[in-house]
């Protein structure tokens, strides 16, 4: 009996004394699993000593296999019939091909806790997802241009329309009705205006994929300038100041006279500071309002996320820009109103489809896909493959101090 019990204290410290000093056995240091003696459908790993004096293959469980190697991931093994009717465990990975012994020797060993082996992997090129095609972007300038004569020619034409200011007053108005008129004040809000469309200019311009913003741009205000058109021209509204200065009616409308208004109006892009905006009859909806929601948007989307002051800047701008439109009663509160809304639906439609794959495809549970400007974003925005990031650069070769070798920021 007591030699029994001392043969199997031998056993056990033999198992140990192998464990610890052999170290390619296979089942060296194993902090996650137990080792035993083979049977039960256990796999493996390397002989010991038997109870009889005859070698007894030491093994340990499949489990024990993958917990020796947790970051790896579970390759199938080469598996070989051992003396006993068990399967011996001779490599921890397979290949279709024959591998030479300094191969399988490299594997043993991470298989056993060795040095990792890195691959070096290709990065992903970022640039595929969103790229330039800047005659799209050459395309969508051409439709804001043709949009906007457009509006203009709508306006050459509401001009003979407009109620005679003498006959017909101001309309009701909630808030233009309790405050006072300062006519200055339109032209403080069109300095406004100038000032943020060209911090919108320089933050698309500095913008790593500015031509898919610009294009976006473009689109977005060529469908707001065109439904402006249609409903200012239904509608002609009395004047909504009475010391707004209009141009005189000819009574008449010819080729000529249209033309003549058109070329005038663009000249002027639609202000009345440079005294080129002198019709009168746009009312629904406000293009002051229209371009100061617009500007606000634009930076606040595209924008570096740290740069608060500027979204901050540009917000308190785009306000008091459209607070000094009433204050000149250059709009009925309506138009302001109306304005706002109509922006910024667009805006938040437009890049809600442009951000997500599947809102791209005309489907009958996507119910965007019915809007009348739909085919043309798929046009524009199929290639697109996601929300545009917010990486800058610097986009021309001079000064060469700003064209680093890395020159994007992502902020």
């Amino acid at each position: 009996m007591l030699d029994s019990i001392n043969e199997g204290n031998y056993l056990i410290i033999i198992v140990i004394f192998r464990m610890v000093l052999d170290a390619k056995s296979g089942v060296g240091h194993n902090d996650y699993g137990s080792i035993g003696v083979a049977g039960g459908g256990e796999v493996s790993c390397r002989a010991g000593a038997g109870v009889d004096g005859t070698p007894a293959p030491v093994v340990m469980t499949q489990n024990d296999l993958y917990q020796r190697q947790p970051l790896l991931p579970p390759w199938p093994a080469d598996k070989e019939e051992g003396a006993d009717g068990g399967q011996t465990v001779t490599s921890l990975y397979c290949d279709e091909e024959e591998e030479d012994d300094d191969d399988r020797e490299g594997k043993r060993s991470l298989a056993n806790g060795g040095p990792v082996v890195a691959i070096d992997m290709p990065r992903p090129v970022r640039d595929e997802k969103f790229p330039k095609e800047k005659w799209k972007t050459f395309i969508a300038f051409l439709i804001l241009t043709m949009n906007f004569i457009i509006t203009t020619l709508s306006l050459a034409l509401v001009h003979e329309s407009v109620p005679d200011k003498n006959k017909y007053p101001p309309l009701p108005d909630v808030i233009l009705d309790k405050i006072p008129t300062f006519p200055s004040a339109l032209d403080i809000s069109e300095i406004i205006i100038m000032i943020s469309t060209n911090v919108t200019f320089l933050v698309i311009f500095l913008h790593k994929h500015r031509f898919i913003v610009f294009r976006r741009v473009f689109l977005i205000v060529s469908v707001l300038y065109l439904m402006r058109s249609i409903t200012m021209y239904v509608t002609v509204l009395p004047l909504s100041s009475t010391t707004y200065y209009c141009s005189p009616k000819a009574n008449t409308t010819s080729f000529v006279i249209i033309a003549k208004r058109v070329f005038q109006l663009m000249s002027g892009f639609g202000l009345s500071i440079n005294g080129k905006h002198t019709y009168c009859g746009d009312f629904i909806y406000s293009g002051h309002t229209v371009v100061l929601v617009i500007c606000y948007l634009i930076i606040n989307e595209y924008s570096p996320k740290r740069l608060i002051l500027l979204h901050w800047g540009s917000f308190v701008a785009s306000a008091l820009g459209i607070s000094l439109v009433l204050l000149a009663r250059g709009h009925y509160t309506v138009d302001v109103l109306i304005a706002y809304y109509v922006t910024t639906r667009v805006f938040w439609i437009y890049h809600t489809l442009a951000n997500h794959k599947k809102l791209k495809q005309a489907t009958a549970d996507n119910s965007l896909s019915r809007i009348w400007w739909f085919r043309i974003f798929c046009y524009f925005e199929g290639n697109v493959g996601g929300p545009v990031p917010r990486l800058y650069n610097w986009p021309l070769p001079w000064p060469r101090r700003l064209s680093a070798k890395h020159p994007n920021r992502d902020s």
